[in-house]
């Protein structure tokens, strides 16, 4: 089987996945639909965004979570425990092509979820981008690709499901609830705001915010941060990544 061909199955795969379609499409685009519709136009905390401007570039996040800390590491797990991984090393089809495939048919649903929450926004809310959209798009990113070295790193340390399924909880849930992606941090008390600015994905939907509304001057620290993050965990899931 080709490349193309194998990815195709994979991303098959994943749009009759209930959970992808609930999770990675449905959730962002129903929360910011609520929180636009209650508080949109109203200034959320003092950075000079409106609780729409936050909520869209926190929620544009939310794909990204889910596929770097559930599918990603779902799917290599299960296929490692089940043995697919190790037959197909001893084949022609490299397994390396099938965790490619996974990781590019991940990265689609994070970006459709994202295009989705994008038409929402403009088609209901009049949603505008007073920062540059090309910087926007490099930092969304970014951050993506830390946030998947994170959940390849978990399906590298991981030799069974009920380990990864540990760990993956422990990352997701905290991530997607206790960094402000989609629960508007700046409704947080201070401890939990503190809290929410020094997880990864939070450091990253602050960067995305302050890209947002064209304001440059504090993001070359998150920058650093997430290019270290990508850097560190990709190597470690490399130098420790089994195919049984």
């Amino acid at each position: 089987m080709n490349f193309f061909n194998m990815y195709k199955v994979e991303q098959r795969l994943f749009f009759r996945s209930p959970d992808v379609i609930i999770f990675n499409l449905a959730m962002p685009s129903i929360t910011f639909l609520i929180i636009s519709l209650i508080a949109g136009n109203k200034a959320a905390g003092n950075q000079g965004l409106t609780f729409l401007q936050s909520s869209y570039a926190a929620l544009s996040t939310v794909g990204i979570c889910c596929s770097a800390f559930m599918n990603i590491p779902i799917i290599i797990v299960d296929y490692r425990s089940q043995g697919v991984l190790k037959r197909m090393y001893c084949s022609p089809c490299s397994p390396a092509r099938l965790l490619v495939c996974d990781t590019i048919a991940s990265g689609i649903m994070a970006i459709i979820s994202t295009l989705i929450l994008t038409l929402i926004a403009i088609i209901f809310f009049g949603y505008t981008m007073t920062g540059n959209v090309m910087i926007y798009l490099g930092l969304w990113f970014l951050t993506m690709i830390s946030m998947f070295s994170i959940g390849l790193t978990v399906a590298s340390l991981c030799r069974t499901t009920k380990s990864m399924n540990i760990v993956t909880s422990l990352l997701y849930f905290p991530m997607l609830l206790f960094s402000g992606a989609t629960i508007p941090a700046e409704i947080f008390p201070k401890g939990l705001r503190f809290f929410a600015d020094i997880l990864p994905l939070g450091v990253g939907i602050n960067l995305l915010k302050s890209a947002s509304i064209g304001q440059y001057e504090n993001i070359i620290l998150p920058i650093i941060i997430l290019s270290a993050i990508t850097a560190i965990c990709t190597f470690i899931a490399v130098k420790f990544f089994k195919w049984e």
